[in-house]
């Protein structure tokens, strides 16, 4: 079954997490002690409705005070698809959170409470999905039962919102509207038929409706190796197996192949997945292959096909989201994991700081926490690797601090 990953983004009181609980009680997904405890708690405070926010909002200091702190993973699933929700807070303080939480997403949805219309932190959520290129976005425009499910209301925001998409530079994204009350579940997963203007789908309708060739993004074959098989048994006495996960696009048997860096070339002979073996393996799969002759092969290096060789260069120019209390200057050593792949670098330059509000650049000599910019980073070795915007897989890394081994930051190769 389809795996679809999808962040969400939501300023406080938006009703993020009450979409979300709304989403999992109208597909049947709360468990019966979670769907009691909805029940306990709304009937404590003195709702007459339930209160959804305790379906996602796991921290005590989350429930407490109304708001998303950390990235909670949720997960549900219908007849025709598995759904994975990383719900991610909205506050400029929590940036690097919503980077982690949209890192790995393919869809995202944007709340917009319809009181407010389009707001500053709306331009932060949608600048981070540009930025990690999130193929389709969904604008969820919520709490219409608060202005009388006004269409008027409704095309205001779209229309404002449009102006903003106008500003992005992904223009392959994917953008809809669909105006709801996650109160009262319009919308969520079925309409209620109160906004009978609207003649749009579902935010369920929408998700499974999604295909897979609308939401990733193909590029070239990219093979990180992640460890050697040698089992070295009886039966598999000279088995010599290269195991990861294969990015970007697909590898069949036949294919000439490069191992990088050593630029040694050969041919794929056998795919394995787990005990059964497949003439072609699709992005996305974790697979063991087999190449045709034995060569130097270990953890780090990748496999690509010989007609799609990336660069390998020891300089690159990133974006990094800073995530780090210890802020970021020229100079500082770090290690770049990339892939397998893990190598110390020197951050040769801070050049700017980008303005999450699409408002353009600032002149930098350093990155404080949550906060995103271009930098220039040298390598003790070559990297092997495409832009962010070519290959998504292969053109992300981390920066781990090597005296601390703490995830300083998230790049983005340009």
């Amino acid at each position: 079954m389809e795996v679809l990953k999808i962040a969400t983004a939501g300023s406080v009181d938006d009703g993020k997490s009450t979409l979300i609980g709304r989403l999992l009680y109208d597909t049947q997904s709360l468990t019966t002690d979670k769907l009691e405890a909805i029940e306990k708690s709304s009937k404590q405070k003195g709702y007459d409705y339930l209160d959804f926010s305790l379906a996602t909002d796991g921290l005590v200091a989350e429930r407490e005070q109304g708001i998303t702190i950390d990235v909670a993973h949720i997960y549900f699933s219908t007849a025709k698809k598995s759904y994975i929700i990383a719900d991610t807070p909205g506050h400029v303080e929590y940036t690097r959170n919503m980077v982690t939480g949209a890192s790995t997403s393919q869809v995202s949805i944007i709340l917009i409470d319809a009181r407010k219309g389009v707001i500053e932190q709306t331009y932060r959520h949608f600048f981070i999905n540009n930025l990690l290129r999130v193929k389709d976005v969904i604008v969820a425009i919520n709490k219409m039962d608060l202005v009388d499910y006004s269409e008027e209301v409704f095309n205001k925001i779209k229309a404002d919102f449009q102006a903003l998409n106008a500003k992005s530079s992904y223009k392959e994204q994917n953008v809809s509207y669909i105006p709801l009350s996650a109160l009262t579940g319009d919308n969520v997963v079925e309409s209620l038929g109160k906004m009978p203007w609207y003649t749009g789908q579902t935010i369920l309708q929408h998700l499974e409706a999604l295909e897979s060739k609308d939401i990733y993004d193909n590029g070239k074959t990219r093979f990180p190796v992640q460890t050697v098989i040698r089992p070295k048994t009886e039966e598999y006495h000279d088995f010599r197996g290269y195991a990861g996960k294969l990015n970007g696009n697909n590898i069949k048997v036949g294919d000439a192949v490069t191992v990088l860096p050593s630029l040694t070339e050969s041919v794929v002979t056998k795919i394995h997945f787990f005990d059964k073996q497949y003439d072609e393996a699709v992005a996305g799969s974790s697979i063991t292959i087999e190449l045709e002759n034995d060569i130097n092969v270990t953890r780090g290096d990748m496999i690509v096909k010989s007609n799609e060789l990336p660069k390998i260069e020891k300089e690159i120019t990133t974006t990094v989201c800073w995530m780090d209390s210890k802020k970021l200057v020229a100079g500082t050593k770090y290690l770049v994991q990339h892939n397998t792949n893990r190598v110390l670098a020197k951050v040769d330059s801070i050049n700017n700081v980008i303005a999450t509000d699409y408002s353009g650049t600032t002149p930098a000599s350093q990155l404080a926490i949550n906060e995103i910019g271009e930098v220039t980073i040298k390598l003790s070795k070559a990297l092997y690797f495409d832009t962010y915007e070519e290959n998504k897989s292969n053109g992300a890394f981390i920066l781990i601090d090597p005296n601390t081994n703490t995830t300083a930051g998230v790049g983005f190769i340009r």
